[in-house]
């Protein structure tokens, strides 16, 4: 799990440095693999104006011959080998001299029969993410001319955590953030919000209809409905950095926030094309003969035991663990439904295993999501769609829960000093319950 400094301090105010948080981390017992600082040694990129573009052929591949305009330097013709932007577009380029992470220099060079007078930046050349596919293409309004570095406030540090099976809460910026502020006595304001394990509002008959057949495979199921969803939105450049800086692709506004609410709560989402949806939501396991596309275009036939979400038409997911071809999210999209739910561990780790299909959603839901958590997260991706997306949130919401009852733990306060040896007083074993989220 990488975690951007940035990020955990936006949740918890007046944590030291980075260097001394994962020296904490790893005093409560997390592995602190690395400490990875990026944006720092980034001089000379500015944003430019691409002007004109001209293909040149080549026999091993095409390239494009690239006038971008730079102020006050003028224009000046680059060669660059992405092909994700056009004529208007707004970019980083890096101007001779400039210097990029791990202290590459660039300068002018002939190349393709051309002078290559700087280089238009990817993500992972500025070191903010490892997309090398494309150009990082910033928002139309962003000024020309201005230092790149400091308009994106490049400078961070990211903690690189290897999360243990047995602590899957690790896996969010909201377990890390609870643990760092525990560590320093510090405030810790959950980001998921009081009440947290309330049930919504709406119900099933409210909101979109949900059918749970079963129900220990599936404790709970919400269900929240945006339209109006603009397909030219785009997701605001702080948040893709957070994202890239997480190791995770931006791809469009409802993908980023379903990704952003994932990293920061620890609760994967999944967002359906309401559009393309027959029929209630059914959770259910996959009966004989049954088969699904999933999103990365692989077809499975689907084994007996694999819990799916199935509409009219049959399996439109793996629950838990990736969602169908059929019902994706398009540049077309305008209605949204968004999927909070709580999967049985086991469930989602053997059909992940079984299809050899593992997923940053599986991954989280085989080590134990936090089933009060689907309420609050989905809350917050309608919110961010309205925010971003212009939408609009329908009335109504659904919210399945089929949950035990909470259990009643009795805790002696004699028992930590009995098991580690030393004294623990009274008030100290109460506000450590308190600090992990117990109500005591």
């Amino acid at each position: 799990m990488k975690i951007p400094m940035s990020w955990l301090r936006a949740t918890v105010a007046g944590l030291p440095s980075a260097k001394v948080v994962a020296e904490a981390l790893i005093r409560a017992g997390f592995e602190v693999e690395a400490v990875e600082p990026v944006g720092r040694d980034i001089a000379g990129v500015v944003v430019g104006e691409v002007r004109a573009i001209e293909v040149v052929e080549t026999k091993k591949k095409n390239v494009r011959w690239v006038t971008v305009q730079v102020p006050p330097t003028g224009t000046r013709g680059v060669i660059c080998g992405a092909f994700n932007f056009e004529v208007g577009d707004r970019v980083a380029v890096a101007l001779p001299g400039a210097v990029l992470p791990g202290g590459f220099t660039i300068t002018s060079r002939k190349t393709y029969g051309h002078l290559s007078d700087g280089m238009i930046c990817s993500v992972r050349e500025l070191g903010i993410g490892d997309d090398h596919d494309g150009i990082l293409v910033l928002p139309a309004d962003t000024p020309l001319g201005v230092d790149v570095a400091e308009l994106l406030d490049l400078a961070d540090d990211v903690l690189d955590i290897a999360v243990t099976p047995d602590r899957g809460y690790g896996l969010s910026v909201r377990g890390i953030a609870r643990e760092a502020a525990t560590a320093f006595g510090l405030a810790f304001q959950d980001p998921a919000g009081p009440g947290t394990d309330r049930p919504l509002a709406g119900t099933a008959a409210g909101g979109y209809p949900v059918v749970v057949e079963d129900t220990t495979a599936c404790t709970r199921y919400v269900a929240r409905t945006v339209t109006g969803v603009s397909p030219q939105a785009q997701t605001p450049l702080g948040l893709t950095q957070r994202l890239a800086l997480s190791g995770m692709r931006p791809v469009s506004a409802p993908v980023d926030v379903t990704n952003l609410i994932m990293l920061g709560l620890g609760q994967p989402l999944h967002a359906f094309d309401r559009a393309k949806l027959s029929g209630p939501i059914v959770v259910r396991r996959a009966r004989p003969g049954e088969w699904l596309v999933t999103l990365d275009g692989v077809k499975r036939e689907l084994d007996p035991a694999d819990l799916v979400i199935a509409d009219a038409s049959g399996p439109v997911a793996l629950a838990g663990v990736m969602g169908g071809a059929a019902t994706e999210i398009s540049a077309e999209t305008t209605e949204i439904l968004i999927e909070a739910a709580h999967f049985d561990p086991v469930v989602i780790a053997r059909t992940a295993r079984r299809h050899q299909l593992g997923s940053e959603a599986s991954r989280r839901f085989e080590r134990g999501v936090d089933p009060a958590l689907a309420p609050a997260a989905a809350e917050t991706a309608v919110r961010m769609l309205i925010e971003l997306t212009g939408a609009t949130a329908e009335p109504g919401a659904t919210d399945v829960d089929h949950r035990p009852d909470p259990v009643t733990i009795a805790f002696p306060l004699a028992e930590p000093e009995r098991l580690g040896g030393r004294p623990y007083p009274a008030e100290v074993v109460r506000q450590r319950l308190v600090d992990i989220g117990c109500a005591v």
